[in-house]
């Protein structure tokens, strides 16, 4: 994992690798809201609701009175966030950092 990323990121990025090697997930993610709480879930693919680990992890935080956040993080293979988590980050705060990470923690 970066040494330059700030600890609150690098816990995103701690937070949401772990969820993925927990669950086997192909993606895991992390938000941390406006009061520094943080929020972590993995891709959801069931035959009746689609999530992306960004996705859901913006999920949680909402259903548990998140009104915005300052940062998420996701891990995964693909070196891109996808267009609809990062919509859903942006509806909370546009300004907000998404990071993205590789399986081993690099942020790339």
């Amino acid at each position: 994992m970066s040494t330059q990323l700030d600890p609150e990121d690098a816990k995103l990025v701690t937070l949401a690798r772990a969820t993925r090697a927990r669950t086997g997930a192909s993606e895991g993610a992390a938000v941390r809201d406006g009061d520094g709480r943080t929020y972590a879930a993995a891709t959801v693919d069931l035959p009746s609701l689609q999530l992306t680990a960004l996705q859901s992890a913006v999920a949680l935080a909402v259903a548990s009175g998140a009104r915005d956040l300052e940062a998420a993080a996701v891990v995964g293979p693909d070196p891109s966030v996808e267009d609809a988590g990062a919509a859903a980050v942006r509806d909370l705060n546009p300004d907000a950092v998404v990071l993205r990470a590789d399986p081993s923690g690099s942020v790339l």
